[in-house]
This record gives structure tokens, C-alpha cells and sequence, in this order.
């Protein structure tokens, strides 16, 4: 074997032994990699959360009749003691609604009719709050106990660069309702600006936010429902 032609093996040898090197040291990043930073971040937001306010979309596809209905307006979330409170202003022109999560009641305020619809939900109060708080609050680590969570990659969201997660609930209960869901986080801050909830029927509801602000100071008549002394209470569940 001439000088070359040692040199040569040499170089072959140490490239194969580099390559050998960088991966061990660097292994490629596989999707648990990639989902564990994400959760780590809503973790951080989850722990000094109090306040988010948001302008959204709703989109809800009926598969059956091929429809989809918007509805557009301003939601609001904050910590009181150990529970999320979350209201929402819908401003629909011909049915406007004020929405409320507090106290184990979800509470639909309809100002046109001047009709106040109550629901109790009891022991579905932890697994309500829980769908209310997706990438709003919600620690990374509740998500995965609700959820099988699983990296889909990145995506561009309304100009935002997002992690596009997928979770399936681990609840049979829940799946009857949704059977997965796709959650658009926002890698920076930890917070969803995009939501997308799957129904077994093929139904589905697209939820979109913009305008996001954290931890804001948010006036208390954001979460009191404008009624009057006529308002009528119905209590579908008694």
C-alpha cells in the first residue's frame, strides 16, 4: 500500500468514525424531543398564569347538512383560588351571547330574549375545565394526563411559527364527544392560537385567536352576566 493510498483509507476511516461520533453525542431529534420543550413552556405559563384575554373565531362544520356556522367575539380567562373562570362575548348581530364558567355552572346569557340557560356540571367540572383551558393556562403536565399527546411538526398560523400537537383523550367518556384534537401552540409564550376539535360524526369546530394578552389586568364586569330583573332562568338538568 503506497503513501496515497494509506492517506486515503485514513480519511475514510476517520469520516466513518466522525460520523459514528456525532451520532452518539448528537442523536437526531425524534417528536418526543421536539413536544417535551412545548410542554415545558406551558408548564411555565400554567404556573405564573392569571389572566388571558383573546379576540376569536368559532367555526362549528356540521357534516350532516355541509354548514358551517361563525361566531366572532372577545373571551376571557382568569385564576380565582384554585379554579379557571372563563367568559365570552359573542357578537352575533342577530343573537348576540355571554357565556360563563364559574363555580361548577356553565351559564348562556341570551340579551335578545332576555333568557339566562344554566348547566350544572358537577362531577364533569374537572373534565369541562379541562377542554375550557387548553393552551390557555393549562399545564403541560395536566395535558398529559388527559391526553395521549403526540408532536405533529411545525406549522404557520396566521403568520406565527406553532407546534401543531395532536391529543387523544384518554377518557372513553370523552372520546364519545371528541375523538382528537389539534392544539396550534405558540412555541415563544406557550399559548394556543389555534384549536381544532374532531367529532366522531365528523362535526368539527375550528377555533382561532388573535390579539392574545396575558396576565393583563381584566375588569370584574368581564365575568358578570348582564341580566335584568326579568330574565328569565332555564335549568336544563333540574
Amino acid at each position: 500500500m503506497d503513501l496515497l493510498q494509506m492517506l486515503g483509507w485514513c480519511r475514510q476511516i476517520s469520516w466513518g468514525f466522525a460520523i459514528i461520533v456525532s451520532l452518539m453525542v448528537a442523536p437526531p431529534q425524534t417528536p418526543a424531543d421536539e413536544l417535551q420543550p412545548i410542554l415545558n413552556k406551558m408548564d411555565q405559563l400554567a404556573a405564573n398564569f392569571r389572566t388571558t384575554q383573546a379576540a376569536f373565531v368559532w367555526n362549528q362544520y356540521q357534516k350532516v347538512v355541509d354548514e358551517t356556522d361563525t361566531q366572532k367575539g372577545t373571551v376571557y380567562f382568569r385564576r380565582s383560588g384554585n379554579e379557571i373562570q372563563m367568559a365570552a362575548d359573542i357578537n352575533d348581530p342577530t343573537s348576540p351571547k355571554q357565556v360563563l364558567f364559574t363555580d361548577s355552572k356553565v351559564e348562556i346569557y341570551q340579551p335578545k330574549i332576555d333568557q339566562l340557560t344554566r348547566y350544572n356540571t358537577g362531577k364533569d367540572r374537572a373534565t369541562i375545565e379541562s377542554f375550557l383551558v387548553l393552551g390557555f393556562g393549562g399545564s403541560g403536565r395536566d395535558l398529559v394526563k388527559s391526553f395521549d399527546v403526540k408532536y405533529l411538526g411545525t406549522d404557520k398560523v396566521d403568520g406565527v411559527d406553532t407546534a401543531k400537537l395532536e391529543l387523544v383523550p384518554k377518557s372513553p367518556k370523552v372520546r364519545g364527544t371528541f375523538d382528537h384534537i389539534w392544539l396550534w401552540i405558540d412555541p415563544a409564550r406557550g399559548v394556543s392560537v389555534q384549536q381544532q376539535l374532531f367529532e366522531p360524526s365528523g362535526d368539527y369546530r375550528l377555533a382561532k385567536y388573535s390579539d392574545i394578552q396575558l396576565n393583563q389586568k381584566i375588569p370584574d364586569t368581564a365575568f358578570k352576566l348582564k341580566t335584568t330583573g326579568k330574565t328569565k332562568v332555564v335549568s336544563p338538568q333540574g
